[in-house]
């Protein structure tokens, strides 16, 4: 189980170091949430951002979600700004599998999400060629919204075509993990869990993060 935090949530005047909390207490990943303004109604950070934060902490694991519209545009500066893994959605207006080429081309891994409203199996063309499959467990642009458990339907149809064709890709949740859902995700398939405000939004992040590693 791997435990992904979300910085959206985090304190952006002390985000270095939040981020650095975080990873201390065993986080593997940072959740890096990139909003355009467009794909999703809310604007976050950008590619600035994604290289102070490298170049303080450059042996994190950085999971850049891209919630734009055009990730083929934005895929090499987020790679040149230090991003690990570049995960953009199936309902961009860009071409698949062009991105998906360029990605691991620039050497980082490939991921793909799909949103509440899109089934599991419309991923199945490219399964084949991801490390990371994100389930958004609510509809994308903001945090400190409510699970939506129809996420675990989608998580146990991609397990259990992982396993059918012998594939190796992590299965991410994203959206409204806490203590309380997270074991749900976990026994649907999770092997990633994306938390933010359940995490930054705690007392002591770092016992949060510690906690949903223990489930």
């Amino acid at each position: 189980m791997k435990i992904s935090p979300s910085i959206l949530s985090a304190d952006f005047c002390r985000l270095g170091a939040d981020c650095r909390l975080v990873l201390d207490a065993g986080a593997q990943m940072l959740h890096y949430d990139v909003m355009d303004g467009h794909f999703v109604p809310n604007i976050s950070f950008g590619v600035p951002v994604l290289k102070s934060l490298h170049q303080g902490l450059p042996e994190a694991f950085y999971d850049v979600h891209l919630m734009i519209d055009h990730p083929l545009d934005y895929a090499e500066p987020f790679a040149k700004a230090g991003a690990t893994l570049l995960n953009f959605h199936l309902e961009t207006k860009d071409d698949i599998q062009a991105t998906l080429d360029k990605i691991r081309a620039l050497g980082c891994k490939t991921g793909l999400t799909i949103k509440p409203g899109t089934p599991a199996e419309a991923l199945s063309p490219w399964l084949d060629q991801l490390d990371l499959v994100l389930v958004m467990s609510v509809e994308p642009g903001f945090g400190g919204q409510k699970f939506q458990p129809q996420a675990l339907e989608k998580l146990r149809w991609l397990r259990a075509e992982r396993e059918k064709r012998g594939l190796d890709f992590m299965l991410e949740v994203d959206g409204g993990v806490d203590s309380a859902t997270a074991p749900a995700c976990v026994e649907a398939g999770a092997d990633v869990l994306v938390a933010g405000s359940a995490i930054f939004g705690a007392a002591d992040p770092a016992a949060a993060v510690r906690a949903l590693a223990a489930l």
